[in-house]
């Protein structure tokens, strides 16, 4: 999402969901996906997935430091993304899950 843009999307919102809950986005996108967020039901049910699923990788991983190898991986699994703009890897695993 540019700083210029005044509205965000659905699909920008999901793409930058974690950047959000990590607290890494700059003030004015904060902004942007916070007043998305209050008015998304969707959106914001993925970022309460998504705050617990950190908080889960975060007491499971605390004392073991991952290889980088894995951290490529993971990253590179994180960052496919669908034509619809959902993570492919995350959907698959929550249907799965959800079934």
């Amino acid at each position: 999402m540019s700083h210029d843009d005044a509205n965000m999307d659905c699909s920008q919102a999901l793409y930058r969901m974690m950047e959000y809950v990590d607290g890494e986005m700059t003030p004015e996108d904060t902004q942007a996906l916070r007043e998305h967020l209050s008015g998304c039901a969707p959106c914001l049910a993925e970022r309460d997935i998504d705050r617990v699923l950190r908080q889960i990788v975060q007491r499971s991983c605390a004392c073991e430091p991952a290889s980088p190898r894995l951290r490529a991986t993971i990253m590179q699994r994180i960052t496919t993304i669908c034509d619809d703009g959902s993570w492919s890897e995350v959907t698959q695993v929550r249907h799965i899950t959800e079934g």
